[in-house]
């Protein structure tokens, strides 16, 4: 009796330490330091600091914010940054209104952050900037997303390809979203229970097999052009021609207008997402890792080049997963040779770019689309 006593006032002991803590970083201020690229007002830093359009060089902080930020996101030229208290708030970049507040702010405005508008009866709980898109998600598992995208990246409903203030994604009415990742041109977005849901650009069966519509990108014959050739002026002409003419052709390519869920993996249970520039990555709870898209740099980590969402050839399971523009990395849970011990190994897939086409896909479309 004495016994389970103290357990029970042991555990009543840590439960305080626990709300005790909380309660510091409730109460904590907080501030948010940026450096690197301020072309665009990413940084968020005051332009008597730096000069207009200036980099920083060093971490500098980030003033007009609230004192009690707990998450921030980096988009490509914008960032977001969550409050404690469930606000949202945005600077950078605002030609797609990825800032959710309009295009009647000028240029010079951009650094400046500001609260996201149209959020004021949402309690946010994550935010996500990419490149032509924001979103959040709110307490109750809502998705909200704004900006300017083409390819159906916002998730809206056909036809729809800007929202100027944050919009609830409707289709994803009774899920409970826990994590959205943005591509160039699709997006992916995970559920507190493991489902998985697509929308966007098709192309390379990036989303899998929805609908059996998995043709190949116009871009992929493009982006092999002068793979390993010296890079000149004629040839990254070539090459940038052939990326601009293959980005045409995209055009005419399928779109999933509306977020659905991943036929492969109806009944799998799902705990990561991460899209590349052109592909996708999915781990499942048995550590699993599923790769989809686009394979020219070698990121989908696969001998297997079909199109849809297989196996990634590794020996390991994975517990964490990351994609960059045309590479992928995973941790992967090892057993070491004197038995149940376990570490941990990083692995690689893919490449980072450094060829001709690639150069000219960037200068083509620098903040996708």
């Amino acid at each position: 009796m004495l016994r389970i006593r103290r357990v029970l006032e042991e555990k009543k002991l840590l439960n305080l330490i626990a709300r005790s803590s909380r309660t510091r970083w409730m109460s904590s201020i907080t501030e948010v330091m940026s450096f690197g690229d301020g072309s665009h007002g990413a940084l968020g830093l005051a332009t008597s600091l730096i000069g207009h359009g200036m980099d920083a060089y060093e971490p500098t902080l980030v003033t007009g914010l609230p004192s009690d930020i707990t998450l921030v996101s980096a988009g490509h030229y914008h960032s977001l940054a969550v409050t404690s208290h469930g606000q949202l708030w945005a600077w950078g970049r605002n030609h797609e209104v990825q800032l959710g507040r309009g295009l009647l702010n000028t240029r010079d405005t951009w650094n400046e952050p500001k609260r996201v508008e149209g959020l004021d009866q949402v309690q946010v709980t994550a935010a996500f900037a990419s490149g032509v898109v924001s979103a959040a998600i709110g307490d109750d598992g809502s998705l909200w997303v704004w900006g300017r995208s083409k390819r159906g990246q916002l998730g809206l409903g056909k036809g729809i390809t800007e929202a100027s203030v944050p919009s609830k994604v409707e289709a994803l009415e009774g899920e409970k979203i826990a994590k959205v990742s943005f591509g160039w041109g699709h997006a992916l977005a995970l559920t507190v229970d493991g489902k998985l849901f697509g929308w966007g650009y098709l192309a390379d069966g990036r989303l899998g097999k929805m609908g059996g519509l998995v043709e190949a990108s116009p871009l992929d014959s493009s982006m092999n052009v002068a793979k390993h050739e010296v890079i000149t002026q004629s040839t990254l002409e070539v090459a940038e021609r052939l990326v601009l003419e293959g980005m045409e052709k995209e055009m005419d390519m399928p779109i999933l207008w509306d977020p659905c869920s991943v036929e492969e993996l109806k009944g799998v249970e799902v705990v990561d997402i991460a899209c590349g520039l052109d592909h996708s990555l999915v781990l499942c709870r048995d550590g699993t890792l599923l790769s989809s898209g686009s394979n020219t740099y070698g990121q989908l980590g696969r001998a297997n080049h079909d199109i849809g969402l297989f196996p990634v050839d590794i020996s390991f399971p994975a517990t964490a997963i990351a994609s960059g523009l045309g590479h992928s990395l995973a941790i992967c849970r090892v057993k070491s040779s004197e038995g149940e011990r376990r570490c941990h190994k990083h692995s690689f897939m893919g490449m980072e770019p450094d060829f001709p086409a690639w150069k000219a896909r960037a200068r083509a479309c620098p903040n996708g689309g």
